[in-house]
């Protein structure tokens, strides 16, 4: 059964792929390699995985305004997630999403969306298969 949820536009778009999901915040800068779309942040719980194509869920972000160039620098070289899903938006990756032009919201529970289930972003409405 499909369910959906509602949360804050931050960049209104249309995107569908299988989430990358992270409890645990994100640091962009430093962590999240441009060239690649890996993250590599040991102990963490994306280490050693891409975002290329895939609806990044976490929480917020954490770090540098460089983390909005990072972002950017994502989509110049076809690296970029689909789509963001967070629980509460910076201005660091409002700004990065908006310049990357990556579908992003904020304000959803994130606990309903399972790695790797398939999910769809459309404007405010997020889509997926409940298991």
């Amino acid at each position: 059964m499909a369910e959906l949820m509602k949360g804050r536009v931050i960049f209104r778009g249309q995107a569908a792929g299988k989430v990358l999901r992270s409890e645990a915040p994100l640091g962009l800068f430093g962590h999240l390699d441009p060239k690649t779309g890996v993250y590599r942040e040991a102990g963490h719980p994306l280490d050693g995985k891409s975002v290329k194509g895939r609806v990044l869920v976490f929480p917020r972000a954490k770090g540098s305004t460089v983390g909005s160039y990072i972002l950017y620098a994502l989509r110049r070289a076809g690296k970029a997630p689909a789509a963001m899903i967070l629980s509460e938006c910076d201005t660091i990756v409002a700004v990065g999403a908006i310049i990357a032009e990556i579908p992003a919201v904020d304000g959803v529970d994130l606990s309903a969306l399972r790695d790797g289930v398939a999910v769809t972003v459309d404007g405010q409405e997020v889509r997926f298969e409940a298991r």
